[in-house]
């Protein structure tokens, strides 16, 4: 997969070397060196140039970014994505249920990024899998994947600093708060691959943001916002609650109504890691119409009384 980035130098940046302005662009050290050992790919003014080279004002800076080889070990497979957004740096995807993120042992050709691969090698693209916000097999809706090695950097460098907002969906036993904040640390439980548990102890911080969209039959609509990012998070913290989904097979199997946990990725906003343009982005769950009672709706009523956090 080819990249070109082209850079108009302002005032600022005259006399500066070509490598600082990069690196304040948040080219790493990797990516620059991965530049360089790439043909013409650092030019000013269309022809070559090298790092430590000054630049001035009103200068073309031109950055090729040159992958030419696919991840290893993930399989290509004609696997149905919902590509909600796609451009030269991202990809938003809407995650259906049933879908893992990775490969892994039990799950070898079936994941997202199975999916991905088929859908640039049928473009005769390379493509190195680069997921920046991870989702559970049956959690549903929006995540992030990004394109290229520097827009992967960025992202990974916002994620970090809590730049990249995600807020959830989800269906719960009982009639909860009308708001709350749950911090309470995370750990995995003693003897369980899977399962996560609190534990003031041995668990790392984790911390969520809810609030009660609506309450209705023994059952709470909720809206919720991570401040930490833990495996398991939401489905952990409201089982800690009392208020565990609906559907989780491992929190709360009980698939009276659903068999699934109830849990959706509804709302995703991020800067663009190349242009600075705000991204924001909405998606329905599923499962809409089962709260709300008839199919028809869709769940449109769910997203109409969407609620700031």
């Amino acid at each position: 997969m080819r990249r070109i980035v082209t850079y108009h130098i302002k005032s600022e940046w005259s006399g500066e070397s070509v490598a600082a302005f990069l690196r304040a662009q948040g080219f790493s050290r990797h990516i620059l060196t991965h530049v360089k050992q790439t043909e013409n790919g650092l030019c000013r003014n269309g022809r070559p140039v090298r790092p430590s080279e000054r630049l001035q004002m009103g200068d073309e800076l031109t950055v090729t970014l040159q992958e030419e080889d696919s991840s290893e070990n993930i399989v290509p497979m004609p696997i149905k994505l919902h590509i909600v957004y796609e451009d030269e740096d991202v990809l938003v995807i809407d995650k259906p249920a049933d879908m893992p993120v990775h490969p892994s042992i039990n799950n070898f050709d079936n994941t997202l990024a199975n999916g991905l691969a088929y859908y640039y090698q049928s473009q005769g693209e390379a493509f190195v899998y680069r997921c920046i916000t991870r989702l559970d097999r049956d959690t549903t809706g929006l995540m992030l994947v990004a394109k290229n090695m520097l827009s992967g950097a960025l992202l990974s460098e916002m994620g970090k600093r809590r730049e990249i907002h995600r807020e959830y969906l989800a269906i719960v036993t009982g009639k909860t708060q009308a708001e709350g904040t749950i911090s309470a640390p995370i750990a995995r439980r003693e003897g369980s691959v899977l399962e996560r548990c609190v534990d003031f102890q041995r668990g790392e911080r984790a911390v969520t943001h809810y609030r009660t969209v609506e309450y209705k039959d023994g059952y709470s609509l909720v809206r919720l916002k991570l401040e930490t990012g833990r495996t398991h998070q939401i489905r952990v913290h409201m089982q800690h609650i009392g208020h565990p989904l609906i559907g989780d097979f491992l929190y709360n199997p009980d698939y009276r109504l659903l068999d699934r946990q109830a849990l959706h990725s509804c709302y995703l906003a991020f800067l663009h890691p190349v242009t600075g343009q705000r991204m924001e982005f909405t998606s329905q769950p599923p499962w809409g119409a089962l709260w709300e009672g008839r199919e028809e709706n869709g769940g449109k009523e769910i997203e109409s009384r969407r609620c700031t956090m």
